[in-house]
């Protein structure tokens, strides 16, 4: 597989944090992310014309500190890639306009990228790890998909949720508890403390690979609201055990459908820590190849864009003026 020679630089804006990076191949010289979080945590979630406001604010300053770091000038830049689907439309129309007129300015070329496609391709950044045929779990607030990875620009939807994605459910029980947003990391802190005693339902039962959360959250409001005293850790604890069971089950389900010896966990909610702990741990068991990024590149960032759009810009992929933005878009 060949990659873009000259430096790209990557645009995220998918949704409440504007990241910028510069990327060669498929090595980042830099990855800077300006966070929304402290200003949507007084509404208790994303505000998304809140969130293209502050885009529009942070874009060029996260863009001129990205290739600060880099040690690059504009001029050195090759090509630029930048999320274009799916996503808030009203953000990702900051990035892809941006990207536009920059990329017109430098008579350089420029490639919309599929946010998901970034996110499959998040554990070969930095590394040397041949990108092969496998299976990927792809779990965030607004996405859970098991996912065929035939190869680059191969991909085949396994199974998927049917209503609520799995990062929905951890957000929404945290706030159930009464932990803010985002609520991801501050359940998994307070599960530390506890024990998982309470019986949560798992959705869909029998041999399927698609999820559903939505009779879980219903189920945690009803336990949460059902007696003040319970222990708000052993919740968490209970909450954490049976979205990760769950996610754990489908995806070594998938892998032995398919008698696939790699499996690689992507998206926001990798970054919890149970999660990775039980793949890598039923993985070795099996003497399944586990992959998962580094915690910095769980979340959006533009670093993964930039790989995804490296490859693309290789093959002479090219997007035009007409590059629209997009709310929903198949992988």
């Amino acid at each position: 597989m060949t990659w873009f020679e000259s430096p790209i630089l990557a645009i995220e804006t998918s949704c409440d944090e504007t990241s910028a990076a510069v990327v060669v191949g498929r090595s980042s010289l830099s990855n800077v992310v300006a966070s929304q979080v402290e200003m949507h945590r007084k509404w208790g979630g994303i505000v998304p014309e809140a969130a293209a406001r502050a885009h529009v604010e942070s874009i060029l300053p996260t863009v001129k500190e990205a290739l600060e770091v880099a040690k690059i000038s504009k001029n050195e830049l090759g090509g630029i890639a930048v999320t274009n689907r799916p996503g808030l439309v009203g953000a990702l129309s900051v990035g892809v306009t941006f990207a536009k007129g920059m990329a017109y300015a430098l008579q350089i070329p420029f490639i919309g990228v599929h946010h998901l496609e970034g996110h499959l391709l998040s554990v070969f950044a930095n590394n040397e790890i041949t990108i092969e045929e496998h299976v990927a779990l792809i779990v965030s607030g607004g996405h859970t998909e098991l996912v065929h990875v035939r190869g680059l620009g191969e991909y085949e939807i396994l199974g998927q949720t049917i209503d609520d994605a799995a990062g929905e459910a951890f957000d929404k029980s945290a706030r159930l508890l009464g932990l803010g947003y985002p609520g991801g990391l501050a359940l998994q802190q307070l599960a530390e403390t506890g024990t998982p005693r309470h019986p949560l339902p798992k959705g869909l039962s029998g041999p399927t690979l698609d999820f559903s959360f939505s009779g879980f959250k219903t189920a945690v409001a009803r336990l949460v609201a059902s007696d003040s005293s319970l222990s708000r850790p052993d919740i968490a604890a209970s909450i954490q055990e049976t979205i990760t069971s769950v996610l754990t089950d489908r995806a070594l389900r998938a892998v032995d459908s398919l008698n696939a010896k790699t499996l690689s966990l992507v998206g926001g909610v990798a970054a919890n820590k149970m999660l990775r702990q039980k793949l890598s741990a039923e993985c070795a068991r099996s003497g399944i190849t586990f992959l998962t990024p580094p915690l910095n590149l769980c979340t959006d960032n533009a670093v993964m864009i930039g790989i995804a759009g490296s490859w693309r810009l290789a093959i002479e992929e090219r997007s035009g003026s007409d590059l629209d933005c997009f709310s929903m878009a198949d992988l």
